[in-house]
């Protein structure tokens, strides 16, 4: 393959890098937004959520161009697949994002909780996921990948233990359901983050080794 085509290679990696360093910053934003009770600062999500859905779209359009003319083969091959596949698993994270900040907009305008759930062990833990996913592929680093994979079983003890918490309080004080509802809908927003930072890690492994590990298979 040409300069050209390594060129266009080059591209579609700084424009899949930016796409995720944007979603990174809606998953900040919306956990501080669950911890401030942040109505406006959820509807800049929300209002925003345009810009990743664009470039979402830009970058298979780019992907497909560049399978359309140059036909590649090989680590070539699997490079702009995995990146279809990282593409799609981003525009997901930031759709996980805005589902959290329609929660927070609803939370806001309930009055004072008689129950108040700490994500914080939570919302740390699936962002160091999807940090260290995208850092694996910068770096082509296969080992942090599948330490990414791993951590997702935390998360989702922690989804457990977020469900037990609140269906608790729900029955030691069965006011204000709706709310107490839409706290556990964040955990699960939450948890649907931390799964697909897991399928992005999943996603650098494949393009590293060119071994699909999906489902549990490694």
């Amino acid at each position: 393959m040409g300069i050209h085509f390594q060129k266009e290679l080059e591209r579609i990696k700084k424009m899949i890098l930016s796409l995720g360093a944007l979603v990174e910053e809606r998953v900040r934003m919306a956990a501080k937004a669950v911890d401030d009770r942040d109505a406006a600062m959820a509807e800049q999500i929300i209002k925003s959520d345009y810009e990743v859905d664009e470039r979402e779209v830009d970058i298979e359009e780019e992907c497909l161009k560049v399978l359309a003319l140059h036909q590649p083969v090989a680590v070539d091959l699997r490079f702009i697949v995995a990146v279809i596949k990282i593409n799609n698993d981003l525009e997901r994270i930031g759709d996980e994002a805005v589902n959290i900040a329609h929660r927070v907009r609803i939370l806001a305008k309930q009055e004072q909780p008689d129950y108040i759930h700490d994500y914080a062990r939570m919302s740390e833990k699936v962002q160091l996921m999807l940090k260290l996913s995208l850092d694996a592929l910068v770096n082509m680093d296969a080992d942090l990948s599948f330490r990414v994979v791993t951590m997702d079983d935390d998360v989702d003890r922690i989804q457990y233990e977020s469900y037990d918490l609140i269906k608790a309080a729900m029955k030691a004080k069965p006011t204000q359901m709706g709310y107490k509802i839409n706290l556990y809908l964040i955990s699960r927003h939450l948890e649907r983050i931390a799964d697909h930072a897991t399928n992005i890690a999943e996603e650098v492994i494949y393009l590293i080794e060119g071994e699909i590990v999906r489902h549990g298979k490694y």
